[in-house]
């Protein structure tokens, strides 16, 4: 799937016991406790999804040399960009003048930094050079647009599921030494604690489950995926999407995840949003069953009943097929069909959600052509 080339190089080069970018999976009484989750299949030893058999399904139906042979020489000639894609160095103070609606900035992939109700929460932080264990793998198109030490104090860093592209070990070292607390889906303290972050500082959740911070509330809610940082025998950790809810505001992140029907169960529970930011890229109809296709993102957008859409997981990691822009391009054609007021910001620009959608099209003017 989308780690094929990290896998076969682990299999057959490295010993999963030597890496520090691993990270350590629940043991102990931590695992005892998780163990405990409705969504955690004691037989198999392992968190499952909605549907415990998706996964399995999906895999038969694929040849892993075959899937690795596409991904390193049979995919678009396009998979990357020739040019260095636009970015706007985002001004901080104004990020953090007092605001009574949402305001956030996109650094590409699944990374960004959103205040609501003064409070600034860090989604999927990936500022690494790869998203990979080893810095040589799966090199992102582009540095981020600021460093991690010009970002202002972080209150909550949330994060979705486990994988390289989702949870860095490099970012999250970093945030040792600040006060920053962090919010996870069970287990994935685990990790995060293993790569000396202190106890005290860390929340995870099962799905529906809640975390209330005083005028906002975090809700865990869920997604079909699946996790693991080793290769082989994942699924020890949860993976979520995240509901984010104000006293005048609501946002909504998917991370990763395939269609099914907890998005109308959210929508239904917890909608209308004001935002949705929404996995769109990194897909192939082959892992459908653990990634979005860009219809199905719009009808995510739909189910969960949003006002605005941000699509995210796309423009600075290449772990699919397709072309770099092909998820942007796909999702502009659905947003037409259903009149999805689609937002689609550069790289560090602040958003305003409560002003006009004036965004260009940016990308078009760097597609390459056959």
């Amino acid at each position: 799937m989308r780690y094929l080339p990290f896998y076969l190089f682990l299999f057959f080069t490295f010993s999963l016991t030597q890496c520090k970018a691993f990270g350590k999976d629940p043991e102990g009484s931590h695992l005892e406790k998780i163990k405990t989750s409705t969504h955690y299949d004691q037989t198999r030893e392992q968190f499952v999804n909605r549907r415990p058999d998706v996964l399995e399904k999906m895999r038969e139906n694929q040849n892993f040399f075959s899937l690795f042979f596409k991904f390193m020489f049979g995919g678009d000639k396009h998979q990357k960009p020739d040019v260095k894609l636009p970015e706007e160095k985002p001004d901080f103070s104004e990020f953090l003048k007092p605001d009574e609606n949402i305001k956030f900035i996109w650094f590409g992939h699944s990374t960004f930094l959103v205040n609501i109700e003064g409070k600034l929460l860090f989604f999927d932080p990936v500022f690494s050079e790869s998203a990979a264990p080893f810095s040589f793998m799966v090199k992102r198109f582009q540095d981020a647009v600021v460093k991690l030490e010009e970002l202002p104090p972080i209150d909550y860093i949330i994060i979705s599921h486990d994988h390289y592209d989702h949870l860095d070990m490099q970012t999250i070292e970093f945030f040792k030494s600040t006060n920053t607390k962090f919010i996870t889906p069970l287990g994935v303290t685990s990790h995060i604690k293993e790569w000396g972050v202190s106890e005290d500082r860390l929340t995870e959740l099962d799905w529906w489950q809640t975390l209330d911070l005083g005028k906002l509330k975090i809700v865990c809610t869920p997604a079909q995926h699946f996790s693991g940082r080793r290769g082989m025998n994942g699924n020890k950790t949860l993976w979520s999407s995240w509901t984010v809810i104000g006293e005048k505001e609501r946002f909504y992140f998917s991370g990763d995840s395939g269609y099914d029907v907890h998005f109308k169960d959210i929508g239904d529970k917890f909608g209308p949003f004001d935002l949705t930011f929404i996995e769109n890229g990194q897909y192939n109809p082959m892992w459908e069953a653990v990634h979005v296709l860009p219809e199905q993102t719009a009808k995510a957008h739909l189910d969960l009943r949003g006002k605005r859409l941000v699509p995210v997981h796309w423009g600075m990691f290449n772990l699919s097929l397709h072309s770099w822009y092909e998820p942007a391009e796909s999702l502009e054609k659905q947003a037409e069909v259903y009149k999805i007021d689609l937002l689609t910001p550069k790289f560090g620009q602040i958003v305003k959600i409560r002003e006009p959608n004036l965004m260009e099209r940016w990308w078009k003017k760097f597609i390459q052509s056959e």
